[in-house]
């Protein structure tokens, strides 16, 4: 119900935003969603905490890869970075929904995963927005993981924008949103924690796309031990 209704007061807030010019609207409905996810979360008893285990540099645009195991992560997000711009990666199954879908279209590059040609189009628009010092964020599992392991296979996409653009890679570990909502069902919200934990960064400089597998598999045992590291819940069961 609290979502029902935070999505009900957003919506007339962003359709304020088509006052704005076109490359500004992306950054309003960001900053707006920040403070109905802030709202959100003192209504559930969610307590968020980012841990840096490595300082970070807000000035210019990272690569942002985390890992993907809930509903909840999209909203995570925007406790996670605050104060850089940002641009997801969208499903176009999503901007279907009615009201939540004309929000969502708006903060994010869409996709239809099954066109190619779209795809292509949503790399040059993810790396259009980091020529704008518009940090991107991506879940390179490309969909939940659903096993017991710590990760499952990670997709090429956020690293070949990497090398492309030469913009290092933050690593983000999202302990906690696999216990807060289940994968399984939109209706199984918890109250409780919930922490992201900020790796140390990934510099991309002499990597070329060749080296693209080397990179992704850097990333990924990174990110691997640190789940394993924290322990994550979902691991093993």
């Amino acid at each position: 119900m609290v979502l029902l209704i935070i999505v009900l007061v957003l919506f007339p807030l962003v359709l304020l935003t088509l006052l704005l010019p076109e490359h500004k609207r992306g950054n309003a409905v960001y900053y707006i969603s920040r403070r109905a996810v802030d709202v959100g979360m003192f209504c559930w008893v969610m307590y968020h905490r980012n841990i840096y285990e490595a300082p970070h540099t807000e000035d210019r645009p990272s690569v942002f890869v985390f890992n993907h195991i809930s509903y909840l992560d999209a909203l995570i997000i925007l406790k996670a970075v605050r104060r850089q711009r940002i641009r997801g990666l969208g499903k176009f199954e999503i901007s279907k929904i009615p009201v939540f879908g004309y929000i969502y279209k708006s903060a994010v590059v869409m996709v239809k995963r099954d066109d190619a040609t779209d795809r292509a189009r949503s790399v040059s628009d993810l790396k259009a927005a980091i020529s704008q010092n518009i940090s991107i964020i991506l879940a390179p599992e490309g969909t939940f993981n659903t096993t017991p392991n710590p990760l499952i296979k990670f997709y090429d996409g956020a690293f070949r924008i990497a090398i492309e653009t030469q913009t290092p890679i933050r690593p983000l570990l999202f302990l906690d949103t696999f216990d807060r909502m289940n994968y399984n069902s939109m209706l199984s919200l918890t109250p409780g924690k919930s922490r992201v934990v900020y790796l140390e960064e990934v510099a991309v400089e002499g990597y070329t796309l060749d080296e693209l597998p080397l990179l992704k598999q850097k990333v990924f045992e990174i990110m691997e031990a640190g789940l394993l590291k924290y322990k994550a819940t979902w691991i093993g069961k």
